[in-house]
């Protein structure tokens, strides 16, 4: 039986509901019998599937969008002060409720495992999700990318577990009071709302301070920032910590990953036996999220051998490395990657996956505050590949930064010895790609921006006649 609608959720209206995050709220409450509104930019499959399980969805922000008997508006920090709906909410005294306070209630009265770190997170969500779908325990789950297997970026289950993405962008995560925490890895990210590394320290360990007595964290033993968050941590007293990686020390230690083309074998040490199992995803970078989703859902008490088993029926989340289509011997893959932790890691998955291809990526960076300090290093990532199609920087929620350009991660390419084409018009992208492109490439969008549009594009690109020798 769906728990009861909070009364302040009974009638809530979503500015930007067909984002990721926000989506999944809705989508959970419609599920719980809740009165769902929202509206959003721009028509999508996102909104059709709001619409689907009762929800309201208007195209476009306008005051009128907003019902005088909303008791609630839900927001994100990517909304603007200065929206009309929000404006309508203050002038009719509706209460304004930011996401993760919406998500938090959602989670009362139910086992939690709050997923963090500044990459993985939704891979390894729902890597969970699948997994204990597939135990038959029908998890409530909200994750930030939609699952290949159910298709969807949450649902609310029967079960007495609840599994949510914990978003460190803006500290929201601190709102959750999560049973078991997973802390994939801590770097210096959304340099926007953090100065530096130690105020993103500070905002994790407020984040792992909020696990409940006796609850556990599970958190990386090799990762520098998850290690040293984890000696920072004042007041273990009451709570249970599980390391897991590849380092010697680990509770839960990585012994082998071994690729078997675009998936992995993975054998870990856990409580003094050996326990293999696959992951459909290549690349250690993954086969770590794996194990980091099986020691959360030990903590819950669920048998290792019967998890491990389950993890291996997740078929992978679009945009992590979803294969999109295979044309004239080329296949093009999906990447979300846009940090330059992800982008190597993915790039280095790639190469593992397919030692003889070669690797053709089309980037897009992401946000101007990310490429302002971190644009070197994304262009010595794209030093990994073969050869590089950069497009103009996507802007998302924010304004341009003077001098800020994808030129940075050009020359920071470039000088790392690696082969790039600049493209300001995206929509001659398909064409630039299927002239470089021979049979056996394989082509990798990547990005957190549009870049992913591109996919189906280059594919009606990639025949015979068009692809040189």
């Amino acid at each position: 039986m769906a728990p009861a609608v909070p009364s302040a959720m009974e009638r809530p209206h979503f500015i930007g509901i067909g984002g990721a995050g926000m989506s999944g709220i809705a989508k959970i409450l419609a599920q719980r019998g809740a009165k769902v509104a929202g509206s959003d930019a721009k028509e999508s499959a996102t909104a059709e599937a709001l619409r689907a399980l009762g929800a309201t969805v208007h195209i476009g922000h306008a005051a009128s969008h907003l019902a005088d008997d909303a008791t609630c508006v839900v927001v994100s920090s990517a909304i603007r002060a200065d929206n009309p709906e929000l404006a309508r909410a203050a002038e009719l005294s509706i209460p304004v409720v930011h996401r993760s306070d919406a998500l938090a209630s959602l989670m009362t009265g139910l086992r939690s495992i709050a997923v963090a770190g500044t990459h993985g997170k939704t891979t390894t969500t729902s890597m969970l999700a699948v997994a204990l779908t597939e135990l038959g325990l029908d998890p409530a789950y909200a994750i930030g990318g939609d699952l290949d297997g159910p298709g969807t970026n949450a649902r609310h289950g029967e079960g007495d577990i609840f599994v949510a993405e914990a978003d460190e962008s803006d500290r929201s995560f601190q709102k959750y009071d999560p049973e078991v925490a997973i802390v994939l890895n801590v770097e210096l990210d959304h340099h926007a709302n953090y100065a530096s590394m130690d105020e993103i320290y500070d905002s994790f360990e407020t984040f792992v301070g909020k696990v409940v007595p006796g609850g556990t964290l599970v958190v990386s033993a090799d990762q520098p920032g998850a290690v040293e968050l984890t000696s920072r941590i004042r007041d273990l007293s009451t709570l249970k910590v599980v390391t897991y990686g590849e380092a010697s020390s680990a509770d839960v230690r990585v012994h082998k990953v071994t690729p078997r083309g675009l998936t992995s074998e993975v054998t870990v040490l856990l409580n003094g036996k050996f326990l293999t199992f696959m992951v459909s995803v290549p690349g250690r970078h993954y086969a770590n999220n794996a194990v980091a989703a099986l020691a959360a859902g030990v903590a819950l008490g669920i048998p290792a051998h019967n998890l491990a088993s389950a993890i291996g029926k997740y078929t992978g989340v679009k945009r992590r490395l979803q294969l999109k289509g295979e044309a004239a011997g080329v296949q093009v893959i999906d990447s979300y990657a846009h940090h330059p932790t992800e982008m190597t890691a993915d790039l280095e998955a790639m190469r593992g996956a397919a030692t003889d291809a070669r690797l053709l990526v089309v980037f897009q960076p992401h946000l101007f505050s990310r490429t302002q300090e971190l644009g070197t290093e994304m262009g010595q990532a794209l030093a990994l590949a073969d050869a590089s199609v950069v497009l103009d920087i996507y802007p998302a929620r924010e304004d341009p930064i003077p001098g800020i350009t994808s030129a940075l991660i050009i020359d920071a390419a470039r000088a790392a010895g690696a082969e790039v084409t600049a493209v300001q018009d995206k929509a001659t992208v398909p064409d630039v790609v299927a002239g470089m492109a021979r049979p056996g490439d394989l082509v990798l969008t990547m990005g957190a921006g549009d870049v992913t549009d591109l996919g189906p594009d280059i594919l009606k690109k990639l025949d015979p006649a068009r692809l040189s020798n």
